[in-house]
């Protein structure tokens, strides 16, 4: 069985937490592993994905430690998803509070 694996970065501007976990995470960029096998039998090369990891570093007396934390496809996009509704509500709210320039 011929197994890859990609790596791919993603931005949190808020902490955020995963589907199925109860911590919370602090806002940062994160590396998204993912492996894929090849399937077998056909008469091109494809592949499907047998998981994904979010890469977690570890800080403070756990510094330098990293941990794989298995993610699912769509609770990592849920996560995304709320993170960028949180930050077009954030930039919305701001633009709705800023002053007005007296333009006479």
């Amino acid at each position: 069985m011929n197994m890859r694996s990609s790596r791919t970065v993603v931005t949190f501007f808020h902490a955020f937490t995963l589907p199925g976990y109860t911590d919370c995470l602090p806002a940062g960029q994160y590396q998204v592993v993912a492996e894929e096998e090849l399937i077998q039998g056909l008469s091109f090369e494809a592949y499907r994905r047998t998981a994904t990891y979010l890469e977690i570093r570890n800080r403070g007396g756990q510094a330098g430690r990293t941990e794989l934390r298995p993610v699912s496809e769509s609770g990592l996009e849920l996560a995304l998803r709320r993170d960028r509704d949180l930050t077009r509500n954030s930039n919305d709210s701001d633009a709705e509070l800023s002053p007005q320039e007296d333009l006479r």
